[in-house]
């Protein structure tokens, strides 16, 4: 019997813990950088007004979020941005708020991220992002057809 109810708490207190607060994923993407013609070869990190050389990192302030200037692997290379954000806000849940205590706006990322309470058994759903198709099958779309 003793083993039952400790058996019992112990699966409440897990219960407990399983109504913890949401974070959203980070999400990356890259995207072609914006370039200075007097500075061909940095990125522009327009969130800071200053040139950035690729691999340097900087904070997207007063966003929640950082990029860090990259170069491709094309032939001739191109400077991109590695742009990491907080993605998408969930859909709307009535069940679920944004817990305004636990999000600090001023955090560097991804602490800045907000934090979403969930009451019991409510769950956070994302929207769908619809990502572009690999190079080859653009290609594909691209040749005529005959």
């Amino acid at each position: 019997m003793k083993y039952l109810v400790v058996l019992a708490v112990l699966s409440l207190a897990f219960a407990a813990e399983e109504k913890e607060e949401e974070r959203p994923k980070t999400f990356r993407r890259l995207i072609p950088a914006d370039v200075l013609r007097d500075f061909p070869g940095m990125c522009f990190a327009s969130t800071r007004c200053a040139t950035v050389e690729p691999g340097q990192t900087w904070d997207l302030a007063p966003f929640c979020g950082r990029s860090t200037c990259v170069v491709s692997e094309d032939t001739p290379p191109r400077l991109l941005e590695l742009v990491e954000d907080c993605g998408p806000l969930p859909l709307a849940n009535d069940k679920c708020k944004l817990d305004t205590d636990k999000t600090n706006k001023t955090a560097p990322f991804p602490g800045c991220c907000p934090i979403f309470t969930c009451e019991d058994g409510a769950k956070l759903e994302y929207p769908e992002l619809p990502t572009p198709p690999p190079e080859e099958e653009k290609k594909e779309e691209e040749k005529p057809k005959v």
